[in-house]
């Protein structure tokens, strides 16, 4: 028995220890981890090295957890002005989106396999939903600095659409479970009240368990050490009772990490390095299990179709969900079809395929098979062309700050200020001679190992360490100072126009100057006026507007979203850059027109008394 113990632990650290290792190499070359973490589990299974972990409830179990873990650390380092810049059209793709998506795929999935119309819902609803630490990886990994609107809508997409995922695949592992067969207009029904209770019940319980967390750490005097793994157990508490009541526990996380992390929480600072810590802990145990649970040797036999399911959700199905969400929102073409691109399947996919085996459904190991490999043809596909898609659309932007040296220092009680230290580097503001503002209050410079009070420093040196109190809504300004100068890439020496001028001028000068066609309103506006009527009321660093023969570029805005100053091109793009077919609306309309007609017919030749069905046989129907 004690052999054995520490056989178990030699090998789970070890294969911990060989995910870990392996974002480096993710990190070396763009490589999508989670691909990474699967396949050292698939490598370590029964065909692999032989391990036997065949138990769906304690695989369903950890993954259950550890996502609850991730989408609180989530909610948690997502800031409210994020939410709000881009809040209508995620949660547009996280609910309507994972709806289509579900329901087009699970069309097609109907025609290609003996599944049953629900069976072909199921499928859909499980890989209906994106991963988060998926796409946020490559991002990072590929040093990819994206417009801030199409960041924020993956980021909240991502965060949020994995409770209606959840709600409709384990609704309809019930409902198979239980020999249903209702009518669709009872479907629907049944659906739409019980999402509405559920997700009602969860964003309660999120919000009310969001302000109990930051209540007890203000109230309670824990020690530092002790506070993290209490927050983090709070956590679990909000995700355990939403779930006991008949609520997404999932959404409550999600929401809990929100209402705290945008609160003037105690020390917010070392909460996030082990939420971080905790997090990619959650992700390699999750992705390590799921691929242990998998059996490749059963995948032959279904590879082809997965593989192009797979396909037909990369380039169809998402897409089309994606344009249908986007279209009121009026975002230019290449930011939408860089989003539809960008919905890569991951863990939660696999974890929700394990339902239908939990619910003992006859073709459950065929649609966990069937989820698992266009989980792989997603990151095999999708994950090496992040960056280079991006870059192709023009959507990556130069960075707007150079490298900084940055330490955040907790302060006891809630004084509203931080503690920030700063090392001087070269070529930034601050060592070129630039002064400090007065709502920043340095106390001490550390130069050499000394000790100096700041006044008695003089003019600050590079490799300084300045230690500066300052009020908590200010960070981002005062980190403009201590950065370097920005390196751009050579082909981005022109990105923000010829010169710039002040947003604060007329409109009218530019019509004198230029001859841009502006109307009479638009000439009595100031530049930078005309530039947000343009865009439709918001403006965002490097965003681009065409007036005439000029274009006018964003160079900075200040932190209440005002623009500061203002580029002008005088050789504006001739067009934008062109959409590849494949994320064309009108292409994939045209394409999917006649993949339903093919499919129509050969469904009509293998099943001729298709036409006596009624909507009752909703359940029924196999090929």
């Amino acid at each position: 028995m004690e052999q054995s113990i520490y056989l178990v632990t030699l090998v789970g650290a070890a294969l911990v220890l060989a995910a870990a290792f392996s974002s480096l190499i993710a990190f070396r070359f763009g490589a999508p981890l989670l691909l990474l973490f699967l396949g050292i589990g698939l490598a370590s299974g029964i065909d692999g090295l032989g391990i036997q972990f065949d138990n769906a409830q304690f695989a369903y179990f950890v993954g259950s957890l550890a996502l609850a873990v991730i989408l609180f650390d989530s909610g948690f380092g997502t800031p409210l002005n994020v939410l709000r810049q881009a809040a209508l059209p995620a949660l547009s793709l996280a609910t309507i989106g994972v709806l289509l998506t579900a329901g087009i795929f699970g069309v097609v999935a109907f025609y290609m396999t003996d599944f049953t119309w629900l069976e072909s819902f199921l499928l859909g609803a499980a890989v209906a939903s994106t991963d988060a630490a998926a796409v946020f990886f490559l991002l990072r990994a590929g040093n990819i600095n994206l417009r801030e609107r199409v960041r924020s809508t993956l980021e909240i997409e991502s965060g949020t659409n994995d409770p209606i995922a959840i709600f409709l695949t384990i609704t309809l592992v019930e409902i198979i479970a239980a020999g249903a067969d209702p009518s669709a207009e009872l479907l629907f029904i049944d659906l739409a009240v019980g999402f509405i209770t559920h997700m009602g019940l969860g964003a309660a319980a999120g919000l009310i368990g969001g302000f109990l967390i930051v209540r007890l750490v203000e109230r309670l005097n824990l020690d530092q050490a002790l506070l993290p793994i209490f927050v983090l157990t709070l956590s679990l508490i909000v995700f355990a009772a939403a779930g006991a009541i008949h609520g997404s526990g999932f959404l409550a996380v999600y929401l809990a990490g929100l209402v705290a992390g945008n609160s003037d929480i105690r020390a917010v600072s070392v909460l996030r390095r082990f939420q971080a810590g905790m997090s990619w802990l959650a992700q390699i145990i999750m992705f390590l299990v799921l691929g242990l649970f998998a059996t490749p040797s059963q995948f032959p036999e279904i590879l082809a179709i997965a593989f192009v399911l797979g396909l037909f959700l990369i380039f169809v199905a998402r897409p089309l969900a994606v344009w249908f969400c986007l279209l009121p929102f009026n975002m230019p073409r290449q930011e939408t079809a860089f989003i539809s691109w960008v919905g890569l399947r991951g863990a939660v996919s696999i974890l929700l395929a394990i339902t239908p085996i939990l619910g003992g459904l006859e073709n459950g190991r065929e649609i966990f098979n069937i989820a698992f490999i266009v989980v792989l043809v997603s990151l095999l596909i999708q994950g090496w062309t992040v960056g280079p898609l991006a870059r192709r659309l023009g959507l990556i932007i130069p960075a707007r700050l150079g490298p900084l040296e940055k330490v955040e220092l907790e302060l006891p009680g809630s004084a509203h200020h931080e503690l920030l230290a700063y090392t001087i580097v070269p070529g930034s503001p601050v060592a070129r001679g630039q002064r400090i503002p007065r709502w920043a209050r340095p106390s001490l410079v550390v130069r050499e190992g000394r000790s100096i009070k700041f006044q008695d420093a003089g003019r600050l040196i590079e490799g300084d360490h300045v230690y500066i109190f300052v009020p908590d809504r200010y960070p981002r300004l005062l980190d403009r100072l201590f950065a370097s100068r920005t390196e751009v890439d050579p082909e981005d020496t022109e990105f923000f126009g010829a010169f710039a001028v002040d947003p604060t001028r007329p409109a009218a000068d530019l019509e004198a100057a230029y001859e841009t066609g502006l109307t009479e309103a638009e000439t009595a506006m100031t530049i930078g006026q005309l530039i947000l009527a343009r865009l439709g009321g918001h403006a965002e660093y490097a965003d681009r507007v065409t007036i005439g023969p000029i274009e006018l570029i964003v160079r900075e805005v200040d932190e209440k979203s005002r623009i500061v100053s203002v580029g002008v091109s005088l050789e504006p793009a001739a067009s934008p850059p062109p959409i590849p077919a494949f994320l064309s609306a009108s292409e994939i309309g045209e394409w999917l027109r006649g993949l339903f007609a093919r499919l129509k017919k050969r469904g009509a030749t293998s099943a001729p008394a298709a036409d006596a069905e009624t909507p009752d046989s909703y359940n029924s129907r196999g090929h």
